[in-house]
């Protein structure tokens, strides 16, 4: 099993870092956050409200989002956003450090988008309150680790990628599918604790 001790020592051991940042720039941070849960250390997660004018509508995600002016770095970047989007105050004492940088495309004509995840640790579940922006996050979970990594997890489903469909894995939780980009940041977090996540995409 996966301890808080494991998951310091792994990220503090990495050499990667956040993206340089920049406010001109096309740029993302999200949180990736742990709790103690009643068996397990727990991930968590939303689900996005449904919207038009958002590409990634209806998707399971971690909470985060772009840059804006004001955002000292690219931490204060995921901060802010967890706290506008599910309430959650994260603060420096709660950040154990980040993940790889992901470079997220987008369509032809438009720049990638540089994406920096960090890592989280909030203390137990029990004592975690959230508070949904209806209009970013229709549904806040939180997932065991130990699921994550079990195989009778995975299953196939039909997204809508760019406006094309596709059969891809993803990782499921009762209603959600986890898949895409956010499965991908799950990657990165297992390959530096030494797992092997059951499914990428």
């Amino acid at each position: 099993m996966i301890t808080l001790s494991d998951i310091r020592t792994a990220i503090n051991d990495q050499d990667h870092e956040p993206a340089i940042h920049d406010t001109a720039a096309s740029q993302a941070s999200v949180a990736v956050i742990i709790a103690e849960g009643k068996t397990d250390l727990e991930i968590c997660f939303i689900r996005r409200s449904e919207r038009d004018d958002d590409p990634w509508s209806g998707h399971v995600a971690f909470p985060g989002g772009r840059v804006e002016t004001g955002d000292l770095c690219a931490n204060t970047v995921a901060e802010r956003e967890t706290r506008e989007e599910i309430g959650i105050h994260l603060v420096e004492d709660h950040r154990i450090g980040p993940l790889p940088i992901r470079q997220v495309a987008r369509s032809a004509s438009i720049q990638n988008m540089v994406l920096s995840p960090f890592i989280y640790h909030v203390g137990p579940r029990d004592l975690i309150s959230t508070s949904c922006d209806p209009m970013e996050v229709a549904d806040v979970f939180w997932v065991p680790v130990k699921q994550l990594f079990d195989k009778e997890s995975i299953s196939e489903h039909t997204f809508n990628v760019r406006g094309s469909t596709i059969d891809l894995p993803g990782i499921k939780f009762g209603d959600h599918i986890i898949w895409g980009l956010t499965l991908r940041i799950l990657g990165s977090f297992a390959d530096i604790m030494g797992y092997e996540l059951p499914v990428t995409s």
